[in-house]
């Protein structure tokens, strides 16, 4: 049986299924079905019909004693890879600086409620380990941030939320598989969002398990050359590797504003982060005992996840006057701008646009359709009842309801 807190890694000469339990157990009729050897979950799930499938996941984790890989887990560890984009010539170039401060363990509940049996494991070594970004400073073609760009009806109605990644939970459970180490292979337009959060730690998951999914974007300004995209993303991490058990790390949201060029040549200002105003901002999911059929659930705090813009794009390839010219791909990147252009010391002067805090609503609301009936905080709820002469509805939550720190 694997000991607290980590996992056995699996036999592959058995199907992935790992250590089988001593012969002095009676063989359940579900683990000799060859369907447990190779059939994926919605094999399984259609054949053995909704709860016979969750009484058979039961059984494999406590007579098994750990869980072992599900098809999913199985492909993402063959596809996890090193995403990376080639930086066009011809083109410009951006760097961003990552910001990044621990996750406070003082704030979370278990903390508070069993400060010493809490830590007599090893659940959160990753967690207390996670000290630093993986990259300080890192450089982005400015043509790489073309997937936050509006369909072209977009420009024209300001506000209106458009996806960037679409939902995709599984129609069979409704939420994404739990038994997972790698992201899946990402394409089109996960790939930049995936090389963002990259620079926060290298195994970031772009489709979160549970809804709402999907990263989505308003504009909340336009002229003729350049617009500025408000943005939100719902994605998580993977901080362990096998044989530990999987550790979840979830953030409320990613949110943030890009402003660029309507065919993405370039890019003036970019700025994505974790919000910090609510004293709740991050999820934690693990599994701490092998024979647990349910995951630890815990929330707390972090200080800062932020990316930045240290200056405006500017062209890779910076001519000199001698004919000669400076290949910004190949240059040690700093903070220092190398190349203002003449346009980046102007104001933009917007033909239409709206506030920031619009914008933002407009993404609430296509995230949490539920936000279209107005909340009001604890006092002001009260005051609204009585001249209104309607009753109360109070709902206390551990997190807020309209992000994923809830």
């Amino acid at each position: 049986m694997a000991s607290k807190g980590t996992r056995k890694r699996p036999d592959k000469t058995n199907g992935g299924s790992g250590d089988r339990p001593s012969g002095k157990k009676k063989r359940s009729k579900l683990r000799s079905c060859c369907f447990w050897v190779c059939a994926p979950a919605a094999v399984l799930l259609a054949a053995l019909g909704v709860g016979m499938y969750l009484d058979y996941r039961r059984w494999e984790r406590r007579e098994v004693g750990m869980m072992s890989l599900s098809p999913d887990t199985v492909l993402a560890n063959e596809t996890s890879y090193p995403v990376d984009e080639e930086i066009d010539p011809a083109g410009e170039m951006i760097v961003l600086k990552t910001h990044f401060e621990p996750f406070v363990l003082a704030s979370m509940a278990k903390l508070v409620l069993d400060p010493v049996g809490f830590f007599t494991t090893r659940d959160l070594d990753s967690l207390r380990s996670w000290r630093e970004p993986v990259r300080e400073l890192s450089s982005f073609g400015a043509s790489h941030f073309a997937p936050f760009l509006p369909p072209p009806a977009g420009y024209s109605v300001l506000g209106a939320a458009y996806e960037i990644i679409p939902v995709n939970l599984k129609l069979a459970t409704g939420l994404l598989s739990s038994d997972r180490y790698f992201p899946p292979k990402v394409s089109n337009k996960e790939v930049i969002l995936h090389r963002l959060l990259g620079l926060f730690h290298p195994r970031p998951f772009v489709c979160i398990r549970f809804a709402p999914q999907g990263a989505v974007a308003t504009v909340r300004a336009e002229n003729e050359r350049w617009v500025d995209v408000v943005f939100r993303i719902h994605a998580e991490f993977q901080l362990n590797e096998s044989p530990q058990y999987p550790f979840w790390f979830m953030p409320a949201q990613f949110t943030g504003n890009i402003v660029l060029t309507r065919d993405a040549s370039r890019v003036r200002h970019f700025h994505l982060y974790v919000p910090t105003n609510r004293p709740i901002n991050a999820v934690l999911e693990w599994l701490d005992t092998p024979g647990n059929e349910s995951h630890e659930v815990d929330a707390g705090y972090i200080p800062r996840m932020e990316l930045t813009s240290v200056a405006p794009s500017s062209p890779v390839l910076i001519h000199q006057e001698d004919g000669s010219y400076m290949d910004q791909r190949q240059a040690q990147l700093t903070e220092e701008p190398k190349n203002f252009l003449e346009e980046d010391y102007a104001d933009i002067q917007w033909n239409s646009e709206i506030s920031m805090e619009e914008a933002m609503r407009s993404l609430e609301l296509k995230m949490y359709p539920f936000k279209t009936v107005p909340y009001y905080n604890f006092t002001e709820a009260f005051s609204r009842a009585e001249s209104e002469n309607k009753l109360v509805h109070s709902i206390l939550l551990w997190g807020a309801l309209d992000d994923q720190s809830c």
